[in-house]
């Protein structure tokens, strides 16, 4: 009888733990900031790949090329961890954006604009200014 309760109380436990450990329990003690969604890049527009934690090789390519008036960038986080994408300016922020997600479109300056995520501010970047035209 005294195995019985034993097994019982074992196995009442082992319940207990596993749901108490389940990600599926409706609990997060952890905040998350939000994420943005994933997002196909609209045509005409440059994608900036978030490749790591690793200062101006943390995007590719770095420098990016300058747009074109109207042209959009995008960034795709191909880390491993949440980064957002701020303009040193002020100009645009790109919200969180999740492992595996791309930015919304941002339109930075045709003429240049340095940025940096603002979660990792060592992470910096700059998309070159275009060229002046000439006749």
């Amino acid at each position: 009888m005294r195995s019985i309760a034993l097994a019982c109380g074992a196995a009442a436990l082992a319940v207990f733990v596993v749901a108490c450990g389940s990600s599926g329990n409706g609990y997060n003690n952890s905040p998350t900031a939000p994420t943005t969604p994933t997002t196909p890049a609209p045509s005409g527009s440059a994608t900036i790949n978030i490749v790591g934690s690793a200062g101006p090789q943390s995007y590719n390519p770095n420098p990016a090329p300058a747009l074109t008036s109207g042209q959009t960038v995008v960034w795709h986080n191909s880390d491993a961890v949440t980064h957002r994408i701020v303009a040193d300016d002020g100009s645009f922020d790109t919200g969180n954006i999740a492992n595996g997600a791309t930015s919304g479109a941002m339109m930075p300056k045709t003429n240049g604009v340095s940025y940096h995520c603002s979660i990792h501010p060592s992470m910096t970047g700059t998309i070159t200014a275009a060229a002046a035209m000439t006749n």
